[in-house]
């Protein structure tokens, strides 16, 4: 633990900690507390600052006119060896922070001084198949428990003040590929979680469960044919096929294996009393396997969080050839057309494309590329629904002479997507979506290949390249209701990390390099940065303490891109990783 202006020992004594302990015990989280955290200044209790997800902050006592003295406070190192990538959004509630970090722990931390509490260590057995790094990306707060998914698909449920266990429950067999990275979602009382490992042939699913007791409520497959199921009176009861009955979309028994991940987690709109959760690819990744539209693949689904039913679907990539996963998040907000009161949900999508949709039922208001190249499709047509081009995707195996590897084409975006799971944020003020995006473009090739549990099922192959000497990362300021561009950012290394904006024209996120930056949220002029010593790929929070705003952001480079990102891969290798929490704050006489 690193703390400025004093060096203290790298652990607390347990009578030191005991008090510690003693003196943050607080009530705990209601749901209340919950419906309310995008209005509240002096707690973050959700991901995303808010269950619709916009990451606004009413504060504006750090604004665009002192931003510039921003001081780092506190710094809490995550220690050991198990640095990897830090994806996680920190949680605050009575002075307390809650914070995950890599290999599946989770730290309490005193938010003053960034004393370690306690800390929790999953004990992860050696067969966990992460596709993507050993991150996790949060925790969930409700009454006096911390819950978080594991890599080896588990829902740990800990006590706030102590970190002892509370309750555990298998979500999925990790043996079969399944794993959990996405913080979890609670909405009136329930747990609400997806699951990761689409490359691994998986069926994606999607379920709630009780907060207190981690009984399973009901479960939802995003795969069509699958069987949904709710608990009544701890009996299990049918509720009905995902889609209706299997394959309508899919060729034979593909959709037994059919991928759709729900890997990233969802929101929730109170509005409309509806969970919005993202899809991820079709398995295997070899499109002229599975003709069709293979449902519920990248996708975005609408789902009653009562009992699991889908109420409306959006998907957009239709036989996905380039695994465009549809999971980036799907953020709530209204806005005024024609002096009408639009309800609307806005979604950046891998493959290139900014869509905004009616959330009450789903219908495609409008679309457009976010991204400055786009090879796999020409358009969108008036659903939404892509205009492939000639030639755009990868050729079938069986074509070939030698029936091992289909004619390559250039894609952009590549598969880690004109946006990946890095959330965006919306401004209340500007009417601007801020959008974490990347140009870069991939060689892509498909191969034979057939299902074996918990092995990789991809069927592909692929070399990601970048597409500019100067850049790859674009931090874009986006207007939803006319498309147009607003402002961009430039950044060497691909972005991969959360925005936050705020009352006070404020719009942070960070990068590879390390540095937390602050930008104008009207004109994009960089006010501030501040090197952290490895990659930012996390999302901030901001939040008021003793009557005074903080901002805190998660420290630790990794995740996809330096295991898949091919040559983009070699441009960031000189990187140094890290596992920390940086806290900040204005000087008092600023």
């Amino acid at each position: 633990m690193k703390k400025f202006g004093c060096r203290n020992g790298f652990a607390l004594s347990t009578l030191v900690a005991a008090m510690s302990v003693a003196t943050l015990a607080q009530a705990g989280v209601t749901d209340k507390d919950i419906l309310a955290d995008h209005m509240t200044t002096d707690a973050i209790v959700t991901n995303g600052l808010g269950l619709q997800g916009q990451r606004y902050s009413p504060l504006d006592a750090l604004n665009t006119e002192n931003v510039q003295e921003l001081r780092p406070v506190w710094s809490l190192s995550f220690g050991g060896e198990k640095q990897r990538g830090q994806e996680s959004q920190p949680m605050v509630k009575d002075g307390v922070m809650y914070v995950t970090a890599s290999y599946s722990r989770v730290f309490a931390v005193d938010a003053r001084t960034g004393d370690e509490l306690w800390e929790y260590n999953a004990r992860l057995p050696d067969g966990i198949m992460p596709c993507c790094d050993v991150i996790n990306r949060g925790v969930g707060l409700y009454d006096d428990l911390v819950i978080f998914g594991t890599l080896d698909a588990k829902l740990v449920a800990l006590n706030k003040d102590t970190g002892k266990v509370v309750w555990i429950k298998k979500v999925a067999d990790y043996k079969e590929g399944y794993s959990i990275t996405a913080a979890p979602l609670i909405v009136n009382g329930k747990i609400i979680t997806g699951v990761s490992g689409g490359e691994f042939g998986v069926v994606g699913k999607v379920e709630a469960y009780d907060a207190k007791t981690g009984d399973l409520l009901w479960t939802r497959p995003t795969v069509e044919g699958h069987m949904g199921y709710v608990w009544k009176d701890g009996k299990k009861v049918e509720n009905g096929i995902s889609g209706g009955k299997p394959g309508q979309t899919w060729p034979g028994d593909l959709w037994k294996t059919g991928g759709a991940a729900t890997w990233l987690g969802g929101t929730y709109d109170p509005d409309t009393n509806l969970l919005f959760f993202g899809t991820g690819n079709p398995a295997p990744w070899n499109s002229h396997l599975r003709p069709g539209d293979n449902l519920f693949s990248s996708s975005r689904l609408a789902i009653n969080p009562d009992d699991g039913k889908i109420v409306w679907h959006f998907q957009t990539t239709p036989h996905d050839g380039w695994d465009f996963d549809g999971v980036n998040e799907v953020i709530s907000f209204d806005y005024t057309q024609g002096g009408k009161k639009v309800k609307a949900a806005a979604t950046a999508d891998r493959n290139g494309f900014f869509y905004v949709l009616n959330r009450e039922n789903g219908d495609f208001i409008r679309g457009f590329p976010f991204v400055d190249k786009i090879t796999w499709a020409e358009g969108l047509d008036e659903k939404g629904r892509p205009i492939y081009k000639d030639g755009g995707r990868p050729g079938n195996p069986l074509d070939a002479k030698d029936g091992k590897q289909g004619e390559s084409v250039v894609s952009a975006p590549s598969f880690l997507g004109g946006k990946n799971w890095m959330p965006m944020a919306y401004s209340q003020d500007t009417g601007l979506f801020y959008v974490p995006s990347n140009e870069w473009e991939m060689d892509i090739w498909n191969e034979p290949i057939s299902y074996k549990k918990g092995a990789a099922y991809l069927g592909a192959g692929f070399t990601i390249k970048p597409m500019n000497e100067e850049y790859i990362g674009v931090l874009r300021a986006i207007d939803p209701v006319n498309g147009k561009e607003v402002w961009r950012y430039k950044n060497y290394a691909p972005l991969w990390g959360g925005v936050l904006t705020t009352k006070g024209n404020l719009v942070f996120t960070g990068n590879p390099e390390g540095y937390l930056m602050a930008f104008d949220a009207k004109t994009g002029e960089m006010l501030y940065k501040f090197n952290t010593g490895s990659g930012i790929v996390g999302s901030p929070i901001t939040w008021e303490m003793d009557g005074e705003q903080y901002v805190s952001v998660v420290s630790g480079w990794g995740g996809a891109v330096p295991l898949w990102g091919g040559e983009v891969a070699k441009r960031v290798k000189h990187l140094n990783q890290g596992g920390s929490v940086w806290t900040f704050k204005l000087p008092k006489k600023s």
